[in-house]
């Protein structure tokens, strides 16, 4: 199969990388910077699997800034391009998307389209009415930052919508679906439904997600007021095999590139819906915020009056190098608003200010600069230093 794979993200270079084992995949970016990596086969994102399969010399793949002749050259494109929630619209801002099928629909291709992207509900058939669109399809995908290639590899489900119950669109549905199962590692079931469900699939199950986050953050939120150990709390909870042991470390709220904008799309898509689990999961992650900021500010105020307060690295998780919408910057909104000075250590941070704060990436002098060191997740670094100078709520030391 010939394949075009338009965004060069965590999905779509994951992807590209994926099916390039068995396909031959051009993957397209407006950044020539990652499309000059990707094609020295050096990955522009922290991702180890990737890494690694870049090396793969058998790996039929290459990127390119032209997007030109594509459409015309491929069986199936993928669209990979960010969604970013817009506040102002209460909306996704699938421009990019649009942009991409606007010039789909001019060529005049056979190309079959699948979306990658998080969309809205009901956006994939709008989509093909829109722009009169035979062949379109919406495949959500379920990958953490920094494990995007090994969750294709590894996946849970594999999932593909569908705007019409033809019977050739059905066969294109199972062709792509077989095209991921056959290059993962690990087979799973090709799950074949509506479009407008498959969105919903997607949103709903970052919303869980994102709603478990926050009930053991609010646990660990009492437990802290109330002096109690919420390492046993957890521990005790979790041991009902019904709740099971994970997404239940404590944090500073959820955050990354998924789960902020997800919750807040389908919190917009129960407008007209009755709800309340749905808009509270939403307000809870502002309310942690706002509770870690506080019992920071308490802290360090005991220990200066004019105190320095050191900001352990932005990024949301371990095994990533993106701290876009990372819990620990909606911290350091709140924090702002009171009199006290933050520092910032993030060693992928090769400036000397981010945002208006000052950034020192010598730890020696961060550390003795710093009156109190917060930090959503602990690492060995920070054990060199003593336990009364660090505010964490991470209990396992884990995403």
């Amino acid at each position: 199969m010939k394949i075009a794979v338009i965004g060069l993200g965590y999905v779509g270079l994951s992807l590209a990388v994926l099916l390039a084992q068995n396909n031959e995949v051009k993957a397209v970016d407006i950044v020539k910077e990652k499309v000059d990596l990707v094609n020295k086969r050096q990955s522009p994102i922290v991702d180890k699997y990737i890494s690694e399969y870049l090396l793969k010399p058998n790996l039929q793949i290459k990127a390119t800034t032209n997007i030109n002749g594509l459409f015309g050259w491929a069986d199936f494109v993928i669209i990979a391009t960010p969604t970013n929630y817009n506040p102002e619209t209460n909306h996704f801002d699938t421009s990019s998307i649009e942009g991409v099928l606007n010039n789909f629909s001019k060529a005049k291709s056979k190309a079959t389209i699948v979306i990658k992207s998080t969309i809205p509900i009901g956006y994939t058939l709008k989509m093909k009415k829109k722009f009169g669109l035979s062949s379109i399809l919406f495949s959500p995908e379920f990958l953490r930052e920094g494990k995007a290639l090994e969750d294709n590899l590894f996946p849970s489900r594999i999932i593909v919508g569908l705007t019409d119950s033809t019977k050739e669109l059905e066969e294109k549905a199972l062709a792509f679906g077989n095209l991921l199962n056959n290059a993962s590692i690990k087979k799973t079931t090709v799950i074949v439904m509506k479009s407008t469900e498959a969105e919903a699939v997607k949103l709903f199950a970052n919303t869980y997600l994102a709603t478990r986050v926050a009930f053991f953050n609010e646990l660990d939120t009492y437990a802290e007021i109330n002096g109690l150990d919420s390492s046993k709390i957890i521990h005790g909870v979790c041991s009902d095999p019904r709740i099971g042991d994970f997404y239940n470390n404590p944090s500073f709220g959820y955050g990354g590139y998924c789960l902020p904008k997800d919750t807040k799309q389908l919190k917009a898509e129960f407008k007209n819906v009755p709800n309340c689990i749905i808009d509270a999961t939403v307000d809870a992650n502002l309310v942690r915020c706002k509770h870690i900021a506080n019992s920071v500010l308490d802290l360090a105020h005991h220990l200066s009056s004019t105190p320095i307060i050191g900001i352990y690295r932005l990024i949301m998780k371990a095994d990533s190098d993106n701290f876009r919408s990372s819990s620990i910057q909606n911290v350091i909104s709140v924090l702002e608003e009171s009199n006290v000075r933050l520092i910032v250590y993030e060693p992928s941070l090769n400036s000397l200010c981010f945002n208006g704060l000052e950034v020192v990436n010598d730890f020696k002098k961060f550390s003795s600069m710093s009156d109190l060191i917060i930090a959503n997740r602990k690492d060995d670094l920070l054990s060199t230093l003593p336990r009364e100078k660090i505010y964490t709520r991470d209990i396992y030391g884990k995403n």
